[in-house]
């Protein structure tokens, strides 16, 4: 797992309270030039009319670097109250940008700790549609998060965005790279919510597939997993899913169920099984943290250097860091996992 360093707040604009940390990664380099210094902000508030509280972000960015690409990192849905928004997966976070990511993290509307899942709302509890309207409204405001951000400022790539999300927020991810769905809010109708300005994704532990695969009681609770149609999700994408995930509470399909995003839509896509690895695939989604029920670092540092060389290479094909990070990581006696593509 990575190593986090020291922290230090201070107050930002407007009086919020602002976090700013430079840390080190300890972790094998999964990109040409090995791990950065990174500095976080939070939060960032984006305007955002017609939402029933400010979006807020936060930002984990190098200290150096030029034409930076861009991670929109969508959280879980869980039950816990603060992993699963902006505070959350620090262990792969702080992986990506060490290793030359941007990586904005926005708190969605079905959080926790912001206490609206009972609202009387369409959208709830999921939030489906607000959550990727979250992450098309982060793109059309990175003005703003460049200036907010001590160092950024002009050092985005914006014709390198890409998606990340982790259950739910690999839902989310799916949305904006092409997956059409029955959306609740729009009386059922099929809609599409991709964002083209995202031209490639990690779906971590996603949704799969819905209709008679979702036991009866998930369906009436959460009708926008009911109908995705992955076979309009065109984008590029790896999708990530481990082999201990059985997905009980949802469907009777077990593991499978969570690679239903690779199998159901359209290549170029890539399937990364990992061996051993239940829902929090080794504990991405904090340090030590208790829900996690197969925690394994090893495993944490290997999803966070096999996803970022992914997305090094789908960036700039010349990048060799996706087959590097193949060869070491899933060939041999310790291979983590496994990976295919179509």
């Amino acid at each position: 797992m990575v190593a986090a360093g020291a922290a230090a707040s201070v107050l930002g604009a407007g009086g919020g309270l602002a976090e700013a940390a430079e840390r080190g990664d300890t972790a094998g380099a999964g990109h040409v030039g090995g791990p950065a210094r990174s500095i976080t902000v939070s939060p960032i508030v984006l305007p955002a009319p017609g939402r029933p509280v400010p979006l807020e972000v936060r930002v984990t960015a190098p200290v150096t670097g030029r034409r930076l690409p861009v991670i929109l990192f969508s959280h879980g849905h869980g039950q816990v109250n603060f992993l699963n928004s902006l505070v959350g997966y620090a262990p792969l976070v702080d992986h990506l940008a060490a290793h030359g990511f941007v990586v904005i993290q926005p708190t969605h509307l079905d959080a926790t700790a912001l206490g609206l899942r009972d609202a009387d709302d369409v959208d709830a509890p999921l939030y489906v549609r607000s959550r990727a309207e979250d992450m098309s409204r982060i793109i059309d405001r990175l003005d703003v998060i460049e200036k907010a951000v001590p160092r950024l400022g002009r050092r985005l790539d914006r014709d390198n965005i890409a998606v990340m999300g982790h259950s739910l927020g690999g839902h989310t991810a799916s949305l904006l790279l092409g997956m059409r769905f029955d959306d609740p809010s729009q009386g059922n109708r099929s809609v599409s919510l991709a964002d083209r300005r995202i031209t490639v994704g990690v779906l971590l532990a996603a949704p799969g597939r819905g209709g008679d695969a979702l036991h009866a009681g998930v369906a009436e609770r959460y009708p926008a997993l009911v109908a995705p149609d992955f076979s309009t999700m065109r984008a590029p994408a790896l999708v990530v899913a481990g082999d201990r995930d059985d997905s009980a509470t949802f469907t009777d399909l077990g593991p499978r169920w969570r690679m239903d995003p690779y199998f159901l839509s359209p290549g170029p896509k890539s399937l990364l099984t990992l061996y051993g690895a239940e829902h929090q695939l080794g504990g991405i989604c904090g340090y030590d943290a208790a829900l996690t029920t197969d925690e394994n670092p090893a495993r944490v540092a290997a999803v966070g250097r096999l996803a970022s060389a992914y997305l090094h290479t789908a960036f700039d094909p010349q990048d060799s860091s996706w087959q590097a990070a193949q060869d070491a990581l899933t060939t041999g006696a310790d291979a983590v996992g496994r990976v295919e593509h179509r």
